[in-house]
């Protein structure tokens, strides 16, 4: 188990394989469909992003409604292939790692291999657990998307596998191989 911290960089990027279960403690950022349509369209227009991504990593969740006393409620993450379309732009933009669940296409494991980028998988299913790792929640833009809203996460161990690592090594490839070997 590897304890990481954002904002990530470079060389923290390449030092991650795929398959090493880590523990991300610091800021991350919310976003999915609908944000990710807004923040590219943003790029595409010389306008500036609602935060800045580089070094940052995004999680592809929509939280629930946090109960009285709590910080968020379940915070799982949402299928990352809704966001191909959108990622190798936020990508080249700054962005460092991207967190969700399931497979990604091509174009977007070969942005990730040239802008020394990681993908992270969580679990699915198990929101109310991970939201146990944030620590506080801030909304940061687009308020009118309601749970879809950019939310800007303060987060302590929470926990996460390299699925596919900056030199575009996929442990979704990689344990298919194991298992017809097995």
């Amino acid at each position: 188990m590897k304890n990481i911290t954002t904002p990530l960089t470079d060389e923290l990027c390449r030092s991650l394989k795929a398959g090493d279960s880590v523990l991300i403690s610091g800021t991350i950022y919310t976003a999915r469909d609908a944000a990710h349509k807004r923040m590219v369209t943003a790029l595409e227009n010389g306008e500036p992003l609602p935060f800045d991504v580089r070094g940052q990593i995004v999680y592809y969740v929509g939280p629930c409604p946090a109960a009285p006393g709590q910080v968020i409620g379940p915070a799982g993450p949402t299928t990352s292939g809704r966001m191909d379309t959108y990622s190798p732009a936020l990508l080249k933009a700054g962005l460092k790692g991207m967190l969700g669940k399931g497979l990604r296409k091509q174009p977007v494991i070969d942005a990730i291999r040239e802008y020394e980028a990681v993908y992270l998988v969580t679990t699915g299913g198990a929101g109310a657990l991970l939201s146990k790792r944030i620590l506080k929640a801030d909304i940061v833009a687009y308020e009118d998307l309601g749970p879809e809203a950019i939310y800007k996460l303060e987060v302590q161990h929470f926990p996460a596998i390299v699925a596919i690592d900056s030199q575009g090594n996929n442990l979704y490839v990689q344990g298919v191989e194991q298992y017809k070997k097995a």
